[in-house]
């Protein structure tokens, strides 16, 4: 029989997921929304083929008629008065007032996902219900007076359409799942009521023209953020943190606790972030695990992924193609399985070699090809090398650490103080996913600098370079500090190194022997047609930009 993996003892043991059976967070629409999307677009259908194949008097044009002809028995100058203002909230310059406000909102937050839902929202509405009016090519109402300027076509009305889609896609941005976006939805559905008895008031519209705009306007927002941004996995949140942590409260947290124990057969009691000031393409967690006799506290280290962190990585890696060329000439993740399969391996192949790393326990898969997560162990009590009291031997551990990873054929390639922990005098290495197997030798110069570097920030130049060479030789050492500059080492220990004061980098190259910077900006065909290939796609984003800028501006 199998030895249980540290740490993860089977209770009672895995279980296998049934075919057919929902995975512990699916992604799905919701019945409102489905109902909503069939009524939406069984009315559109009804409408516009009753419009395009029936003359100015069909049934649909006689009762239009003749409620408005009704309606326009009750005008009064008051009342007049009053519909022509509330007609105004459907104007160009409210809407485009709401929709920068909320634009603005979302890009100090940074909650980039929800900005492109809601502008790809608001554009596929109105050009969708331009569109559909100059195919129907519907006239505006006859038989009654029109009670302001003509407005071109008249179905879908393009104003309530413009309104519905604005007010709604403000509650899923702007406003918390809830309560409070419950109440949102109620005063969006008030003011189009009121804009709704207004515009027939003032018989600008047919009733099927009011009714198919918003139907329109509010079917797009709720089906594209309930697809797109389900509230369950991006939340409305105004905290300025990293895109790249996700929530892990609620229902996610729940489908996370299943999801363990179902795959990995051990019960979680508690999630909580851990170190999230460190890491910027994951979400990392501490789980606790349920006690057992002779454990009574368990905990276990993981890092969830989704999605969007697959397209972050895709974007990453074809800037640095960019900027750096053939030097980092890397292949894109294609999924996020694919992701954590690539740190499960590199952990492993890290343990093969008998390097300081957690050991794995195993990939969680939260929802398929959507999300997963990668189980491996805490080290309780450890503490990040950048807050730990550095000493010689620590040193060496570093320098020694380096040695090994080149000697195994490997690159960490994201050496910084969040990644080293100091575990009982111990150094342990953390975060394996960026590890390359045969990497440059531009590379792993560049791993030995940021290790020097980053024990420089505790003690001093001097005594790291001193204890380096008992690993390296000085050549090895003038290569490295040669290779590292600027974005060659993480955000994170550019910013430690700044804050210090201290010139390390001038430092350590006058330590080492003379050498010539490495240039790292190599051009090659494959960088050069990279760059092409953006610079058209942008091109023809701006073009897109520019076509729909009345929506906006």
């Amino acid at each position: 029989m199998e030895a249980a993996r540290p740490g993860l003892r089977p209770q009672p043991g895995p279980r296998r997921r049934l075919s057919g059976e929902p995975p512990p967070l699916p992604r799905e629409l919701g019945r409102s929304g489905r109902a909503l999307l069939v009524v939406a677009a069984a009315v559109g259908v009804v409408t516009i083929v009753a419009v395009l194949v029936g003359t100015a008097e069909t049934a649909l044009d006689r009762f239009d008629s003749a409620f408005l002809r009704r309606v326009a028995g009750l005008r009064t100058d008051p009342l007049t008065d009053l519909a022509r203002w509330l007609d105004g909230l459907a104007s160009r310059w409210p809407l485009r007032g709401m929709r920068w406000a909320a634009i603005l909102i979302l890009i100090v937050f940074r909650r980039w996902r929800h900005l492109l839902v809601f502008i790809a929202s608001i554009i596929a509405v109105e050009v969708l219900a331009s569109r559909i009016a100059m195919a129907a090519q519907r006239p505006r109402p006859f038989g009654v007076e029109i009670l302001t300027d003509w407005q071109g076509f008249s179905l879908p009305s393009r104003p309530m359409a413009s309104l519905a889609v604005t007010l709604f896609a403000m509650s899923y941005v702007l406003v918390p799942s809830g309560r409070g976006r419950y109440l949102a939805k109620c005063a969006s559905a008030v003011i189009l009521g009121a804009v709704w008895l207004a515009r027939t008031y003032l018989a600008v519209d047919h009733l099927s023209d009011l009714v198919l705009g918003v139907l329109l306007g509010v079917t797009a927002p709720i089906v594209a953020f309930r697809w797109f941004v389900p509230n369950d996995v991006f939340p409305v949140s105004y905290r300025r943190g990293k895109t790249a942590h996700l929530d892990v409260t609620g229902r996610r947290g729940e489908a996370i606790r299943r999801a363990v124990r179902d795959q990995l057969g051990t019960e979680v009691v508690d999630i909580r972030p851990v170190g999230l000031a460190g890491s910027g393409g994951s979400t990392p967690l501490r789980l606790t695990l349920a006690a057992t006799e002779t454990q009574p506290e368990r905990y276990a280290f993981a890092k969830l992924y989704a999605a969007n962190h697959v397209r972050a990585d895709r974007w990453y890696k074809l800037g640095r193609q960019i900027r750096y060329g053939a030097l980092e000439d890397e292949t894109p993740f294609g999924s996020v399985r694919r992701f954590v399969e690539a740190e499960d391996y590199a952990l492993r192949l890290m343990a093969d070699h008998d390097l300081p790393t957690p050991d794995p326990y195993g990939v969680v898969e939260i929802t398929p090809e959507r999300e997963y997560m990668i189980v491996m162990e805490f080290f309780r009590g450890a503490v990040e090398l950048g807050e730990a009291e550095v000493d010689d031997d620590l040193i060496d551990q570093g320098i020694r650490l380096i040695r090994r990873l080149w000697e195994a054929g490997l690159a960490h390639r994201d050496i910084k103080p969040a990644n080293l922990m100091v575990e009982k005098g111990e150094l342990r290495l953390i975060d394996v996913f960026f590890v390359q197997v045969r990497p440059s030798p531009w590379r792993q110069a560049v791993d030995l600098a940021n290790m020097m570097l980053v024990l420089a920030l505790r003690t001093d130049p001097e005594r790291v370079h001193r204890i380096a060479l008992r690993n390296f030789s000085p050549e090895d050492i003038a290569e490295a500090f040669a290779a590292t500059r600027g974005v060659a080492s993480p955000a994170q220990l550019r910013a430690m190194i700044k804050r210090d004061g201290r010139d390390l980098m001038g430092t350590f190259r006058g330590l080492a022997p003379p050498r010539r910077p490495i240039r790292i900006q190599r051009w090659s065909a494959r960088r050069v047609l990279l760059t092409l290939e953006i610079a058209v796609v942008g091109l023809l984003m701006l073009g897109i930009v520019l076509d729909n800028w009345a929506v906006f501006a």
